[in-house]
C-alpha cells in the first residue's frame, strides 16, 4: 500500500490503546514536518483550552528536523509558545552545554528561535552528583508545575518520543529497573548496554498524558515498529507505553512503516 494511502488511519488491532492514530509519509523530512505540525496543533489547542500548554521534548538524532521545521515557521504560525511549559522526557548524564545533551541539541535546534519565555524550560539536571536526588528534584518541579494533587499523577498535554532499535522510549531501556517503577514519575537508572546513567520519565507519568507523541523514520527501525505497533511485544518497553485517557500518535516515515 502505498505510503499516503496510510496516513491518518486509527490503529485498531494489535494494540491495547483506547485511542491511536497512524500518520506515514513518504519522506524523513515529510514525517518531521507531519511531526511539527501535530505538535503546533496540540499546543494550539491545549493553551486555548486551559491556558498553558505542559510539553516534554525528546532528545536523540530523529527529532532535530521537527525542531527546526517548528523554529522555521514561528513567525508566521501564530502558535502561542510564551504560553508552553517546557520539560524533557530523559537526559543524558552530561552538562547541559555537552554536545551529547538533549537539552543542547533542543536548544540549538529549536529554544534558541522560540518566543519562549525561559523561565517556563525546565532542564534535568542529569550530570548532577547525586541522581537521585536530581530525579526526585525534576518529580517535584513536575508536580508543582503541572499538576499540584501529590494523589494524582501530572497530565501532560504531549510527550514527545522516540523509538530505539532494541525497542526503548525516553530511557526506559530493556532489562532496567526502571521499567517496574510504579509510584516515581521520573528516575535516575544506569543503562549496562550503554555504561552510562540516564534519567528519565517513567511509565505511570508517560501513560498519563493527554498526548504522547511517536516520531520514527527509517528502515533500520521497521522491524521494531511491527513488533511494538503491530505485534504489541510486552518484552520491548516502547509496547507499554499506552496512555489509557490520552491519545497514542505515531508518525513514521515509508521505510519504518514497511513491515505493517
Amino acid at each position: 500500500m502505498p505510503a499516503r494511502e496510510l496516513c491518518n488511519i486509527p490503529l485498531n488491532t494489535g494494540l491495547n490503546m483506547t485511542h491511536s492514530n497512524i500518520i506515514v509519509e513518504k519522506t524523513p523530512d515529510a514525517a518531521s514536518a507531519a511531526a511539527a505540525r501535530l505538535c503546533k496543533e496540540i499546543v494550539t489547542e491545549a493553551v486555548h483550552q486551559r491556558g498553558l500548554c505542559h510539553l516534554a521534548l525528546a532528545g536523540g538524532t530523529t527529532p532535530r528536523i521537527t525542531y527546526m521545521h517548528l523554529a522555521d515557521h514561528v513567525t508566521t504560525d501564530q502558535v502561542p509558545w510564551s504560553k508552553v511549559e517546557v520539560f524533557f522526557g530523559d537526559e543524558r548524564d552530561v552538562p547541559q552545554d555537552d554536545v551529547e545533551s538533549n537539552y543542547a541539541m533542543a536548544q540549538r535546534t529549536l529554544l534558541d528561535h522560540m518566543p519562549i519565555d525561559w523561565s517556563r524550560v525546565h532542564a534535568m539536571r542529569a550530570d548532577a552528583g547525586d541522581l537521585d536526588a536530581a530525579s526526585w528534584e525534576y518529580e517535584r518541579i513536575i508536580r508543582d508545575i503541572v499538576g499540584n494533587d501529590s494523589k494524582h499523577i501530572p497530565q501532560f498535554d504531549m510527550i514527545m518520543l522516540g523509538l530505539g532499535g532494541d525497542g526503548h522510549a525516553a530511557s526506559l531501556f530493556p532489562n532496567c529497573p526502571s521499567l517496574e517503577e510504579a509510584h516515581r514519575l521520573v528516575v535516575s537508572c544506569h543503562i549496562p548496554i550503554l555504561g552510562r546513567n540516564r534519567m528519565t520519565f517513567t511509565f505511570p507519568l508517560i501513560n498519563a498524558a493527554r498526548n504522547v507523541l511517536f516520531l520514527i523514520t527509517g528502515d533500520d527501525k521497521a522491524a521494531v515498529v511491527k513488533r511494538v505497533f503491530q505485534d504489541h511485544d510486552q518484552s520491548l518497553p516502547a509496547a507499554r507505553i499506552s496512555p489509557p485517557h490520552g491519545t497514542i500518535n505515531i508518525v513514521l516515515d515509508a521505510a519504518a512503516a514497511r513491515l505493517l
